[in-house]
């Protein structure tokens, strides 16, 4: 008889590739992680800090850029994409590319209508008189 893993003992030191648990395919060195975590906890703390500050029209620039490094750390180093294919890296940062697309647009027709949108207080409401 074969054995190629269906049998009803099924050890959970193995998964479904044939490694072993705790057999990462990428290790990465701890003090790497704990520097991405430090920088990910310090553009936290400037985001909040930022939100303090009136900087006129490009708060919302600083903040999505601050936003972006932070996603971009998060998928290199703890979804592996620094160490994955390059097909998965080209795949996640076009999705950026799209959002920062969509973002914009969304961004500059608010701008286009947001004076329709607006209630206008001086006008005087129009009486409507019926006769019967």
């Amino acid at each position: 008889m074969s054995d190629h893993g269906h049998s009803a003992n099924t050890d959970s030191a193995h998964s479904h590739d044939g490694h072993a648990e705790g057999d990462f395919a990428h290790p990465i060195p701890l003090p790497l992680l704990f520097g991405v975590f430090i920088a990910l906890v310090f553009l936290t703390i400037v985001t909040v800090a930022q939100a303090n500050f009136d900087l006129g029209s490009i708060d919302i620039a600083i903040v999505m850029f601050i936003a972006t490094i932070k996603a971009v750390l998060v998928g290199l180093f703890f979804m592996h994409l620094a160490f994955d294919k390059p097909f998965n890296l080209i795949v996640f940062l076009s999705s950026f590319v799209f959002v920062g697309l969509f973002v914009t647009i969304t961004l500059s027709d608010a701008k286009m209508t947001s004076s329709a949108a607006e209630n206008k207080v001086d006008e005087v409401p129009v009486a409507v008189s019926v006769d019967l």
